[in-house]
């Protein structure tokens, strides 16, 4: 059995250190991959790193025949995701959307079976209209999503649904939360890099910036986890996941977890410059009942556990 990931970065690095801890020798596909990043995170020499672009769907497809890949972890994604499609709109529509849709169609005409793609929580928080109360007759009878951003993540989830009724491919759409955790490479997303750029400063004697609006985290451990057990479930059911800590986060609560892992520690609630439309308010939460009932899935990292782990990790990777 071997597992192709897609994206070696924040969440793809993390998914190939829980296999290669229980064995297995996964192939990670990037088209720039951050070799000494990845290393922080899982041995390379018990990896396979290549080279593919999931705008090529040939280079796929060349992987999952070349490596006899037998499942898929698509976590690649356009560069500061809500933000950066915001700016750049074609170029997240077309790699969200047709890198995923190259991936699918790899995977149906090899054969391949298990495809695990990562969607994302946005489709919990940024949505507009359902004022005719899902009345398929209506124009405005369900919510559509109101950033670039989140219309890719809806298209993937629907058309990789569709591919699990059309084509037997085993789907699973995964929503993170906003995603932080140990990563030194370029990429990760804007509230990583945030909240990453928040703790460097903390250690430093610093003042830390977090973002002034209540967020919904999932630290990329768990995120990566609960990759890997939608990988191994046996039925999928429901085949779309909320991965999250299952909570709403304020500024003040992310300013205590800092400073009770950093004792003393300055904080300040300020939206960075630039963030704009990807640090909007959230007044509810993701339930993970799916989650947990069909893939086992419960947050191991609480907020305060999460810093703390952050913490460590960047006083043994300082710089």
């Amino acid at each position: 059995m071997t597992t192709l990931v897609i994206g070696s970065g924040l969440i793809g690095s993390q998914i190939a250190r829980i296999l290669v801890e229980r064995g297995e020798k996964p192939v990670l596909m990037d088209t720039a991959a951050q070799p000494q990043a990845i290393s922080q995170i899982v041995d390379l020499a018990k990896v396979t790193l290549v080279a593919g672009d999931v705008l090529r769907p040939l280079s796929i497809i060349d992987v999952l025949r070349t490596h006899g890949i037998t499942s898929i972890a698509h976590t690649a994604a356009n560069p500061l995701l809500t933000l950066g499609a915001q700016r750049e709109p074609y170029a997240a529509i077309n790699l969200n959307i047709m890198g995923t849709v190259n991936v699918l169609e790899a995977a149906r005409v090899t054969g391949l079976k298990r495809v695990v793609v990562s969607s994302s929580s946005v489709l919990n928080h940024y949505l507009d209209g359902g004022e005719d109360g899902g009345n398929f007759g209506r124009e405005e009878a369900f919510p559509r999503p109101t950033t670039f951003y989140s219309a890719t993540k809806q298209a993937v989830e629907s058309l990789g649904l569709n591919y699990a009724k059309w084509c037997g491919i085993e789907f699973a759409g995964l929503r993170y939360g906003a995603v932080f955790g140990p990563w030194s490479g370029a990429g990760g997303g804007g509230p990583s890099n945030i909240i990453r750029e928040a703790m460097r400063n903390a250690l430093a004697g610093k003042e830390a910036t977090v973002p002034p609006g209540a967020m919904e985290w999932v630290y990329s451990k768990d995120a990566a986890r609960g990759t890997v057990m939608a990988l191994d479930a046996k039925e999928l059911g429901s085949r779309v996941f909320n991965i999250t800590m299952g909570a709403m986060t304020t500024p003040s609560e992310m300013a205590a977890a800092i400073g009770a892992v950093v004792p003393g520690a300055k904080v300040k609630f300020e939206a960075p410059a630039g963030t704009g439309v990807s640090l909007s308010n959230r007044d509810h939460h993701a339930d993970l009942a799916r989650a947990k009932r069909t893939l086992g899935f419960e947050p191991q990292f609480k907020l305060q556990d999460a810093v703390k782990d952050l913490a460590e990790w960047m006083r043994r990777y300082p710089g």
